[in-house]
């Protein structure tokens, strides 16, 4: 009796366990079906990409893990931003989201100015730091095989390149005012400036 009560509790404990780890999700992350179908609806591609380390050199090391971006491409110039889908569909604040509605004006550095507006932003989209190796978010047969994504310490995502582009004021791919969920917290003061 007391073996089968042991087993009975096991059970029930296992299946408790399974029912919580496949409902379970990162603080504040939506189920990736849903954010997956947001951006679609939006006008994007949902694209699986895995992190590669050394890409500029011949042989790459593929790391572990993956992410899912949404990718969306300009009708007019066919230019591209990638935004992860916990980026695009949170409701919450993220350090990506902000850094795009911000578009605060880079500063010097050398190197690639998109990787360098990344790291004066608090984020990073270094594979192996300075060295040159190279390394990004990686799909085969993709329109740009290697993406360089800004991950930020919220571990929000955001296209460097998008990014960079937008503290100009030139939008690649799509303005994503309007289509990240959470909404821009700056908006009245860029209106009151653009009054004056």
């Amino acid at each position: 009796m007391k073996k089968l009560t042991a087993a009975l509790v096991a059970v029930l404990a296992l299946t408790f366990i399974a029912a919580g780890a496949a409902s379970a999700q990162t603080s504040g992350s939506a189920p990736v079906s849903a954010a997956a179908a947001y951006c679609v609806q939006e006008g994007g591609v949902v694209e699986n990409r895995i992190p590669w380390y050394g890409t500029n050199g011949n042989d790459p090391l593929q790391l572990s893990g993956s992410r899912d971006f949404c990718r969306f491409t300009s009708n007019t110039d066919d230019s591209r931003i990638y935004v992860d889908l916990q980026t695009l569909y949170t409701q919450t604040a993220s350090l990506a989201a902000l850094a795009y509605y911000a578009e605060v004006q880079p500063g010097s550095c050398e190197g690639n100015p998109a990787s360098c507006y990344c790291s004066l932003l608090g984020g990073s989209d270094q594979f192996g730091g300075t060295t040159g190796a190279g390394g990004g978010w990686v799909k085969r047969e993709a329109i740009d095989v290697v993406l360089e994504a800004c991950i930020f310490p919220d571990l929000s995502t955001i296209d460097s390149w998008g990014l960079f582009y937008h503290s100009a004021g030139i939008i690649r791919g799509i303005d994503l005012n309007g289509i990240l969920r959470y909404p821009d917290p700056y908006e009245s003061a860029k209106k009151k400036l653009d009054a004056k």
